[in-house]
């Protein structure tokens, strides 16, 4: 049995779901979003619930797909209702970005400037070192961050680059100058 699968979805005022066999239409207040499920996956909706199964729990490979066809619709639902977001710092002198139209203009250190366009569905905000992504569907903000950071992953030394505002970077220690070591 999967434990996460079989957890109920609740339905908020203003949040409707459309079942058509394996693709699930939900529609909120943020905007609409449709989840393809993967094959062997029951959704059936009870009031303001979505519930999730699978015809034959005892299955192994349609249980392994029950907790993920959940989160996929539970994910959607909280996209159409309060949205996701992301935040990236870029650190290191003269490292910046600026938002032209819908496009993001870093300059990272390199010999040129990058130029990243933004996808349609996908909010981007510059406050001075700070990039918020956001927008209502959960896989295209965390690609579309993913994607960001690539441009310059943050370096272990000084800690120079782009990286999520919660990321944690372990720094090394640089070389030592020989006989620096007894003063």
């Amino acid at each position: 049995m999967s434990r996460i699968g079989k957890q109920p979805i609740e339905l908020e005022n203003g949040v409707s779901a459309i079942i058509e066999k394996r693709l699930v239409k939900i529609t909120g207040p943020k905007g609409n979003l449709s989840v393809d499920l993967p094959s062997k996956i029951l959704v059936e909706q009870k009031d303001n619930q979505l519930i999730v199964s699978v015809p034959n729990p005892e299955d192994s490979r349609q249980v392994a797909f029950w907790g993920l066809g959940r989160s996929l619709i539970a994910n959607a639902v909280e996209g159409v209702t309060k949205g996701f977001e992301k935040k990236l710092e870029i650190n290191g002198v003269g490292y910046k970005a600026v938002l032209k139209g819908s496009a993001l203009v870093f300059n990272l250190g390199y010999s040129h400037i990058i130029e990243f366009n933004v996808p349609e569905g996908v909010n981007a905000q510059v406050e001075g070192n700070v990039i918020t992504v956001s927008g209502i569907d959960k896989q295209l903000i965390g690609e579309t961050a993913a994607q960001i950071r690539a441009l310059r992953k943050p370096e272990p030394y000084k800690g120079k680059g782009i990286k999520y505002s919660d990321e944690q970077i372990r720094r090394k220690v640089g070389k030592m100058v020989k006989g620096a070591e007894g003063k």
